[in-house]
């Protein structure tokens, strides 16, 4: 098998995203090549492209799709997509027999772009932003091009099913967890109430400092809280939010109580995670309409035991079973936050009933090496890292 996906970097702890590049899956193995604003930076190479994807049996069909779009999206974002798609035609190694793009906005674009100038089957990846900040006509060109879809979140998969309802084209395919990297916590939680100032109860949040993680809303969640009870609030992860969100604090008289550790390596977040008494994500949806799907940050505070707090919004309820596997309140509602924080400071044995039926769920249904098999069998490999031998991906 062949075939190419598009893929950014992780951005649970802050770390700068990885440039856009394209994978290519040949004979099961990954082939990185790397496009990052080549109209800007490498006009040389997008000529070449345009040159080289001319001649491509596709060149009209791809020409038509993307000056319909243009005329819907008349954007230099659009202009700089299909230039990236010629050159990855163009550039495209021989054996490569299918392309996959990782998001669904951007990406995707690209990567149907090339579909359509190489004449090859392509295959996408939904998540979050992407599916919730492009424009509907855009998912629905996407959704009826693609071969086959798969998403993160039943959310996302009955949305874009209402989109597009005789495709069959959309598939529920949870991220899950490698708890290799996250093993069952030794010993037994802190039983801290939040009583004694020497042994304060650590909430701990792991995420960039941007509007959708709803930093501003826990700050003043956190300030709300009684002035006798003992917490300190750890958070990992960077982002252009944080110098506010430091301000912020020092305004409602909390920094002294607050421990800003800046991006960390996984090793480091997961000791964070297994010394903190209490986890807390407190999402939101932007103004322009960009949220989280579901943050592996709550699965991998639940596979520690830890019990968590957070919002409504999104996938989170399909994770946490409000009272069951955790807490929810309602996004953007700090007092709603601060009774539920203050009730679980309080209360450790709730705490901990709560992050052990958490950590039993979750290593029970995220387990991400039966969601790679299942997409591993999409993409007709029998098993993950053998030679696909499906007829279906290479025609």
């Amino acid at each position: 098998m062949s075939g190419a996906a598009w893929t950014s970097g992780c951005t649970r702890c802050g770390c700068r995203p990885i440039r856009p590049s394209t994978l290519y899956i040949r004979r099961s193995r990954l082939l990185s090549l790397t496009y990052p604003n080549i109209c800007m930076r490498q006009p040389l190479r997008v000529w070449r492209g345009w040159r080289g994807a001319r001649r491509l049996p596709g060149w009209q069909a791809a020409r038509r799709a993307f000056l319909a779009d243009l005329r819907r999206d008349f954007s230099r974002n659009r202009l700089r997509r299909f230039g990236q798609a010629m050159v990855l035609a163009a550039e495209l190694p021989a054996e490569v027999g299918w392309l996959h793009a990782h998001f669904l906005h951007t990406p995707a674009s690209v990567v149907r772009y090339a579909a359509r100038l190489s004449g090859l089957p392509w295959s996408a990846s939904a998540h979050a932003k992407d599916v919730w900040t492009t424009a509907q006509w855009e998912l629905r060109q996407k959704l009826e091009d693609c071969r086959w879809l798969v998403t993160c979140t039943a959310l996302n998969a009955r949305y874009l099913t209402t989109l597009a309802p005789n495709c069959g084209k959309v598939t529920l395919l949870y991220h899950g967890l490698d708890f290799a990297r996250f093993p069952p916590p030794v010993g037994r939680k802190r039983a801290f109430d939040g009583s004694i100032s020497e042994d304060p109860v650590v909430l701990l949040s792991v995420g960039r400092a941007v509007e959708k993680k709803g930093y501003r809303g826990l700050l003043d969640a956190l300030a709300r809280l009684p002035a006798d009870l003992h917490w300190r609030f750890v958070h990992v992860g960077d982002g252009p939010r944080l110098a506010d969100l430091r301000r912020q604090a020092s305004r409602l008289g909390i920094a002294p109580r607050i421990d800003w550790r800046g991006p960390l390596p996984q090793q480091e977040v997961a000791e964070a995670y297994r010394a903190a008494d209490l986890f807390v994500l407190a999402c939101r949806v932007t103004a322009d309409g960009d949220r989280d799907g579901l943050p592996n940050v709550l699965m991998e505070a639940q596979s520690q035991g830890l019990a968590c707090v957070s919002t409504e919004v999104s996938a989170i309820p399909e994770l946490i079973i409000d009272g069951e596997t955790g807490v929810l309140v309602p996004p953007d509602d700090a007092t709603a936050l601060s009774r539920t924080l203050h009730r679980l400071i309080r209360f450790p044995d709730y705490r901990r009933r709560l992050g052990s039926a958490a950590m039993h769920r979750v290593r029970w249904l995220f387990r991400s090496e039966v969601n790679v098999e299942r997409l591993a069998a999409t993409f007709g490999l029998e098993h993950p890292g053998e030679a696909c031998t499906s007829r279906s991906t290479r025609q």
